[in-house]
């Protein structure tokens, strides 16, 4: 299988590694990956106590912690930024078949 590959301005290969999922027992809602992402992929939600996502800034709604989540995944471009900057490693990432 061949995988989608472009080339950096020194003429470099490099395949991009797209963000497909963020684990919500692995994420501990830092907001690293969320400053570090410029292209508006990711949502900070909360979790409830019955264990559901919700809105974390809605004060009616008793939240038992945060996580960070993919909103708009076809918006990645795969620079792989947020992977980086996550400290436990609950990002998961995949190159695209071309």
């Amino acid at each position: 299988m061949s995988l989608r590959t472009f080339t950096t301005r020194s003429g470099k290969p490099w395949t991009p590694r797209y963000l497909l999922s963020i684990s919500d027992e692995l994420c501990i809602g830092c907001g690293r990956c969320y400053k570090v992402c410029t292209q508006g992929v990711l949502e900070l939600k909360g979790i409830n106590e019955d264990g559901e996502m919700c809105d974390p800034f809605d004060d009616g709604e008793d939240i038992e912690r945060k996580v960070m989540t993919v909103a708009n995944e076809g918006d990645c471009i795969g620079c792989g930024s947020c992977e980086t900057v996550c400290g436990t490693k609950a990002q998961k990432h995949e190159s695209m078949a071309a």
